[in-house]
């Protein structure tokens, strides 16, 4: 019996990575906790669990006594003598423990902590084969996907990992096999076990994905300053570059445009704006509204940031976009609250712009996760045609 549970324990250390000393300091304090509820003593329990010699032994030491007055603690002379045939009064005696006497409640022991030792150790894998990996793209492939509530379970690093609804891509349509890029949130540790917190909705998912393919964003030639997303819908991601000689919209999109075609197609066809980044607010927000042409940015006074903008007749569509997405991920990317105006109907210099103003998401924040995935229900998956012009880089 012995045996059997010391190459049980060498199994778990060699197979699961479990200290075997870690699961004997683990079982032998359940085992003392064990034995003074079932046998109702204090602390004169002994418990010897040693591997090198195969010895597994648990005893109750007790005081031998004329009187006993504390049976947890003491014991009769003619009871000590069954057990040690040298025993006199106010000596110790050993009692040891039978394997019959003893065996269900360390079997049960055992068990009960060998089962949880497994699960941290488990936990604590999964936390340090993780770690390095959060906020980063990682690619995981579809295992299988719930039809009821269309979770889905991915596998990464031969781990399962679940995917909610709510954090893929309306377009995504998963089936068993698919190969996906997810964005790492989190590591979350469960009660149980280890999990990932991974999305695809996430607008950090598009900052990742442009650095594998962009080698100037990579290498910080180019900067990615701000990036608005609606997920599955339209992005807008605003590029600086550190050098004169790298065009950073360019680079973003190379040649025939090879980067930003892999990016929207492992995006499902979400459209992907790339603006130029100015430090000049009036200038930044100008770009931000491609692919609308704006005839004028006019910085409003006040504590909150608000502009007006005002643009040709037959651009005001275009520039407040399809139930005004393209005016609010503008806003978005620049910190802005946006009124947009035609050129034919300016507002009065005195007028209060609020009620026509885009407001600008106060619970967002650049490069952070977005607040309401629930949000994407809403977006209208048609774009206006004028928008097929967005990948245009700007002169």
């Amino acid at each position: 019996m012995n045996n059997e549970f010391f190459e049980a324990l060498q199994m778990l250390e060699t197979e699961k990575g479990i200290s075997a000393d870690y699961l004997i300091e683990k079982i032998t304090n359940a085992i003392v906790i064990a034995v003074k509820k079932d046998y109702e003593v204090n602390d004169n329990v002994s418990v010897v669990i040693d591997p090198v010699n195969c010895r597994f032994d648990v005893s109750i030491t007790k005081t031998v006594v004329e009187i006993v007055e504390v049976p947890e603690l003491e014991i009769l002379l003619d009871e000590a003598l069954a057990y040690d045939k040298n025993a006199r009064v106010g000596m110790p005696v050993t009692i040891h423990l039978e394997p019959k006497q003893f065996g269900r409640i360390a079997a049960q022991t055992a068990k009960h902590v060998i089962r949880q030792g497994i699960r941290e150790a488990e936990r604590s894998q999964m936390m340090e084969q993780f770690k390095n990996k959060v906020y980063e793209v990682v690619t995981a492939v579809v295992q299988k996907v719930e039809p009821v509530t269309g979770n889905a379970t991915v596998e990464i690093d031969k781990n399962e990992i679940l995917l909610f609804k709510n954090d893929q891509l309306p377009n995504d349509n998963l089936k068993e096999g698919d190969r996906i890029k997810v964005y790492v949130v989190d590591v979350v540790n469960l009660e149980k076990r280890c999990s990932l917190k991974i999305s695809r909705t996430h607008k950090d998912l598009i900052k990742r994905l442009f650095e594998r393919e962009v080698p100037e964003i990579f290498d910080g030639v180019v900067e990615v300053k701000a990036i608005s997303r609606e997920a599955g819908s339209r992005t807008k991601i605003a590029v600086w570059s550190n050098s004169a000689d790298v065009d950073p919209i360019g680079a973003c999109i190379g040649p025939r445009g090879s980067r930003i075609s892999a990016i929207v197609e492992e995006l499902k066809g979400e459209k992907i704006d790339i603006v130029r980044y100015s430090e000049d607010d009036a200038e930044f927000i100008k770009e931000a509204l491609s692919p609308a042409t704006v005839l004028g940015v006019t910085l409003l006074p006040g504590t909150e940031k608000a502009c007006r903008v005002i643009v040709p007749d037959n651009q005001l569509s275009l520039a407040i976009g399809n139930k005004g997405q393209n005016a609010k991920l503008a806003a978005r990317l620049t910190g802005y609250k946006i009124d947009i105006r035609s050129e034919s109907s300016p507002a009065p210099e005195d007028e209060e712009p609020e009620e026509l103003l885009v407001p600008v998401d106060e619970n967002e924040e650049l490069l952070q996760p977005e607040s309401s995935p629930e949000a994407l229900e809403e977006l209208d998956e048609e774009a206006a045609p004028a928008q097929e012009a967005e990948q245009t880089p700007a002169e």
